[in-house]
């Protein structure tokens, strides 16, 4: 029973660390190294924890209701840090180390006014070069620019309506050169990742082209082919 208690107490520390791990970042109470060291160690602490709560479970399976209700707890807890660490461990590794995705290699989308807002940024504004297109080739090749009947205008005013339904920061619009910027604020760490949308009269309509990009970190971890992806895909399922 005893060491159940101090088995989940210690459980509840860990994963206050791996939570805080990121909102401490975001927070501005310390850097971001310091954020994923904690959230690496608080990582190794959940599994090793997971592993001890289940050799635990079958040994002191009948110490007493109360004693296996801690050990179901701590295995429930220990068990997400620990699916979510290694969940994203797998993404990381499963894409390449590029954070800048767009629907046109030859001719990326560019960001006007965010350069201001990005002028501190680790990453640069201007896009990442062939390197990063060669990659997003291999990586993504169903990222695309999306094709509409509809006119122009028309599709920017869906655009910015999804835009305020995923409650990301407008930054301009730009109707006569039919463009879009907007920012995402992520959860937990808080980063930022900027998109732009570049809107082109067609004879059959409206070609959309879109680029996002991470301001901070050298691998995205495939969020930005994800956003670009949806985005893309709910906005054609509103003019459909």
């Amino acid at each position: 029973m005893k060491f159940a208690r101090v088995l989940l107490y210690f459980t509840f520390f860990v994963a206050l660390i791996f939570l805080m791990s990121g909102y401490g970042y975001q927070w501005n109470i310390w850097e971001l190294g310091t954020g994923f060291t904690l959230l690496r160690y608080a990582a190794y602490a959940s599994i090793g924890i997971f592993a001890v709560s289940i050799l635990s479970l079958w040994f002191l399976r009948k110490s007493g209701f109360k004693a296996v209700s801690y050990l179901v707890i701590v295995l429930i807890l220990s068990g997400a840090a620990s699916g979510t660490a290694l969940y994203w461990q797998q993404r990381a590794q499963s894409v390449p180390p590029i954070h800048d995705i767009t629907t046109d290699l030859e001719a990326p989308p560019e960001f006007v006014a965010m350069v201001r807002l990005r002028s501190d940024a680790p990453n640069p504004p201007e896009y990442s070069g062939e390197e990063t297109a060669e990659a997003q080739r291999e990586a993504y090749p169903e990222i695309e620019p999306l094709l509409l009947s509809e006119n122009l205008q028309h599709v920017m005013d869906e655009a910015v309506m999804l835009i305020v339904n995923r409650r990301w920061e407008l930054v301009a619009i730009n109707r006569q050169e039919g463009r879009i910027e907007a920012t995402e604020k992520l959860a937990w760490f808080g980063f930022k990742d900027d998109v732009v949308l570049r809107f082109t009269e067609t004879d059959e309509g409206t070609r959309v082209d879109m680029r996002s990009k991470s301001r901070i970190g050298r691998s995205d971890v495939g969020v930005n082919a994800k956003r670009i992806e949806r985005f893309l895909s709910d906005l054609e399922d509103r003019l459909n």
